[in-house]
């Protein structure tokens, strides 16, 4: 069991047994969502110092359980679509959500301390103690997991320990109730386990929040085919089995880098294997997601989508990714955002169009800050004005998807749906992409997965009137040309809040070479740009 602090007789929580935390939160304010939350750890961690009968705090922590979870929902939100790496302050707000879930942790760990110090009020409780620990260790690596971040080694090492005294006690099969699971089934430790191995393992796939949801709820329902054993076995055919070790602090692992230590615990991929293919095969022959208890968020071919994409993470042999198991890889470089892009293809900076004012008082500025007026057309001056790339290792670089880990720190952000620019130093062409998956690795690098635009990228300058509300002037763009053999058409990407169909707008493709078009209709659109078709005008 996880070590705790000893309780003091001198701590003051506001309340002391269930009736006084029932009357203690009727008045809780959640007006002010970060004071709430802090109070919230504040009160729990001096309840969990204060001594007290077993069943009493057990009680008291089951009427605390909504409360927590509720305002640790309105906290995470916080995070939502946060580009990464997190800022100080978000990561602030992971590190105390974890927080506050580990201190729900140690009250059910006092619990058991209590237990196994022959408090006997809790002697029925056994199981329930050992599934509300190992649940709020769960929500730890969730929390991570949501907000883009490995989690490190320690939290690992502490969920692992909770599950190893589960097994200790003989209590990882016995299925215990929780209202606020959101599957209605009751689970048992070995499946809340497997569970966030699985879904630890599955988060390079790069899945929405509502997919992560989904998923969770579906291998609770699949509980009876996830086991774990000392020992495994395995035939060419199967599927390989995965492997952790409860005395280690990472998550699963290919069965190749298992070792015979005691600790290690191996994952039968097999019965979860003939699930998902034989729920692939019954929606390709027309069932429904609900006669096949998938629920009713998804359609037939959104939820084949998503079982393929766990199929080929959980039961296919697979390299591991960079992210995991660093090894040498290609180099390439990576840019964001359409200035950037723009100017690293055409081998100069994007500026506005200045008047004569303007750009003398521009040159004077090169001169005191460079000693000289800068040459739009040099590589190192990109660099100078800020328009930087960054070094990249290419693990995956297909004509439609990349996936590339980068290889140092850098201030540069990146989010999901932003437009990115890929180059390999010892290849012509560019690549334009759209990031699918953005996630931060234990040791602070960050790993993407992009889908790429077909056809090599040309740098150009919209102009364009006022119209609306609609942004005017002059802006960097991308035209990426027809692909007749594979039926697709010309389209330019432009910043966000360019678009309307039947725009007229003037593009600068090369020295004084201009040509009028007009937007066409929406094809993409990202947090920072819109693909969209258009027709040359004559």
């Amino acid at each position: 069991m996880l070590p705790l602090e000893p309780t003091d007789d001198l701590a003051k929580p506001a309340f002391k047994d269930a009736s006084s935390c029932t009357g203690w939160l009727s008045q809780f304010q959640l007006t002010n969502l970060t004071l709430a939350h802090g109070t919230l750890r504040t009160q729990l961690d001096e309840f969990n110092r204060f001594p007290l009968r077993g069943k009493d705090r057990l009680q008291t922590l089951e009427v605390l359980r909504e409360t927590v979870s509720t305002v640790q929902g309105d906290f995470a939100k916080k995070l939502a679509s946060k580009k990464l790496p997190l800022t100080d302050d978000e990561f602030t707000t992971l590190i105390a959500l974890r927080s506050l879930w580990q201190s729900m942790l140690n009250g059910y760990l006092r619990c058991q301390q209590s237990l196994e110090h022959g408090d006997s009020s809790l002697a029925a409780e056994a199981a329930l103690l050992s599934h509300r620990c190992l649940l709020y260790g769960s929500l730890q690596i969730g929390d991570f997991l949501r907000a883009g971040y490995e989690p490190d080694g320690e939290t690992w090492l502490d969920f692992h320990t909770l599950y190893a005294h589960a097994e200790e006690q003989e209590l990882q099969l016995t299925e215990v109730a929780d209202k606020f699971n959101r599957s209605g089934h009751a689970t048992s430790c070995r499946t809340l386990y497997v569970k966030t191995l699985l879904l630890h393992r599955a988060r390079l796939l790069g899945l929405s929040r509502s997919q992560w949801h989904i998923v969770d709820r579906w291998l609770d329902i699949w509980g009876d085919t996830l086991s774990i054993d000392s020992r495994c076995s395995m035939s060419r055919e199967d599927a390989p089995p995965l492997a952790v070790d409860l005395a280690g602090t990472r998550g699963l692992v290919p069965i190749q880098h298992a070792t015979s230590a005691d600790s290690m615990r191996f994952l039968a991929m097999v019965p979860l294997s003939k699930l998902i293919r034989v729920k692939t095969i019954l929606l390709q022959q027309g069932q429904s997601p609900q006669q096949n208890e998938l629920g009713d968020e998804l359609n037939s071919k959104d939820c084949i989508d998503l079982l393929k994409r766990l199929h080929a993470c959980w039961c296919e042999h697979r390299a591991e990714s960079l992210a995991d198991e660093p090894r040498a890889a290609p180099a390439a470089q990576l840019c964001n955002g359409l200035e950037s892009i723009y100017s690293h293809i055409a081998r100069k900076p994007f500026k506005q169009a200045l008047n004569l004012d303007i750009a003398n008082k521009e040159a004077q500025r090169q001169i005191e800050t460079f000693g000289r007026v800068l040459d739009q057309t040099d590589r190192h001056n990109l660099e100078e004005l800020g328009f930087l790339v960054d070094e990249w290792m290419v693990e995956e670089d297909s004509l439609l998807h990349g996936r590339l880990l980068r290889k140092t720190s850098s201030n540069v952000r990146l989010g999901v749906n932003q437009i990115v620019c890929v180059h390999r130093p010892e290849e012509a062409t560019y690549k334009v992409g759209i990031t699918t998956l953005v996630s931060v690795t234990r040791g602070g690098q960050l790993y993407i997965g992009v889908r790429y635009l077909p056809g090599n990228p040309q740098a150009v300058i919209v102009r364009g009137g006022s119209s609306g509300n609609l942004l005017s002037g002059a802006a960097a763009a991308l035209v990426l040309p027809e692909m007749a053999n594979l039926r697709i058409p010309s389209s330019m990407i432009i910043p966000r809040d360019w678009f309307h169909a039947g725009r007229p707008l003037e593009i600068a493709i090369r020295d004084n070479l201009r040509q009028n078009v007009t937007l066409g209709i929406s094809v993409d659109k990202g947090v920072d740009f819109e693909r969209v078709s258009f027709l040359l005008k004559n």
